[in-house]
């Protein structure tokens, strides 16, 4: 028995995430640098010891992912453990018989304000997401609102909608997040762009159609692309056309956007795969739909 059970991959939790923290703007003689090194190990111990599912992942089945967060300003509201800045987020995960790696995720988000005690351990219940302090809970619902964006869409991309479970944990924590002075991002009236129309979008039968592209650029291209290179690609390019019918229904999605910041590098690489007497529809397609890199598109031409 018990050689049976050395035999037995080892059960770990589901993300691999690497933290960085920068605070050139944080300055001052009541500075501590330590308690910036505790806030990083902190936050890393969070993402990676929580479990985020009810699965058994192995240690190579992890989500490699990685935060930056860049403090801009402390003692907000007055308390010297209280945080403004940036929260970068990144995902990726493996191509099926390659050593390729695909991007899931590449994103800032701007509206980022905690608090973080050095006494107190990072906790989160999805029952009581607000907590008892407002800005203390802030930090561990955006952390934990991003976990479950990162798992949903993994889960996304191996099968057909296979993490709405795990995204409607996201929209528990908009629907029960932290509310109080200096914290944004939660609240459908903010703006049309923050973490409240995200996952709305991602859940929204109305953008059924972008989960099913997620699913087929992963699954049923990228992950054929070693075997079948050609037809994995042309299943890729040919479904970009309801992606663009998705966003005229629907213009200045914040869905579209996020989806557009993870893979534009990748539709680039795929175009230039693509035959040039191919290539201009989808070079218009993607053009119109991420303006950003417009240019980027048509020097393919």
């Amino acid at each position: 028995m018990i050689l049976l059970a050395a035999t037995v991959p080892g059960i770990a939790q589901e993300l691999n995430c690497k933290v960085t923290i920068t605070r050139d703007k944080i300055t001052g003689a009541g500075v501590d640098p330590q308690m910036f090194t505790n806030m990083q190990r902190a936050i890393a111990d969070f993402m990676n010891s929580h479990r985020w599912t009810n699965d058994d992942y192995t240690a190579s089945e992890r989500i490699e992912c990685s935060i930056f967060i860049n403090l801009v300003s402390n003692n907000v509201g007055g308390d010297p453990y209280a945080f403004s800045g940036t929260f970068s987020i990144q995902a990726a995960r493996p191509v099926y018989n390659t050593s390729y790696t695909t991007n899931l995720i590449n994103f800032i988000d701007k509206e980022f304000a905690f608090k973080f005690s050095p006494f107190n351990p990072l906790n989160f219940d999805d029952n009581r997401v607000n907590g008892t302090d407002a800005l203390s809970s802030n930090l561990t619902a955006m952390l934990a609102y991003y976990a479950y964006i990162i798992v949903g869409l993994d889960n996304d991309s191996f099968s057909p909608s296979g993490g709405t479970a795990i995204l409607k944990k996201a929209q528990n924590i908009v629907n029960n997040a932290p509310d109080g002075k200096g914290i944004g991002g939660w609240k459908a009236i903010e703006n049309n762009r923050n973490r409240y129309w995200l996952i709305d979008q991602m859940l929204n039968q109305r953008f059924q159609d972008v989960r099913n592209f997620w699913y087929t650029m992963h699954r049923e291209g990228l992950d054929s692309m070693s075997m079948k290179p050609t037809e994995a690609r042309t299943r890729i390019m040919v479904n970009i056309k309801k992606l663009y019918q998705v966003n005229k229904e629907n213009p200045s999605s914040i869905y579209m956007q996020f989806l557009f910041n993870a893979k534009s590098d990748e539709f680039i690489r795929l175009l230039e795969l693509t035959p040039k007497q191919e290539r201009q529809q989808y070079i218009t397609l993607l053009a119109a739909l991420d303006v950003a890199n417009s240019a980027k598109y048509n020097a393919l031409k």
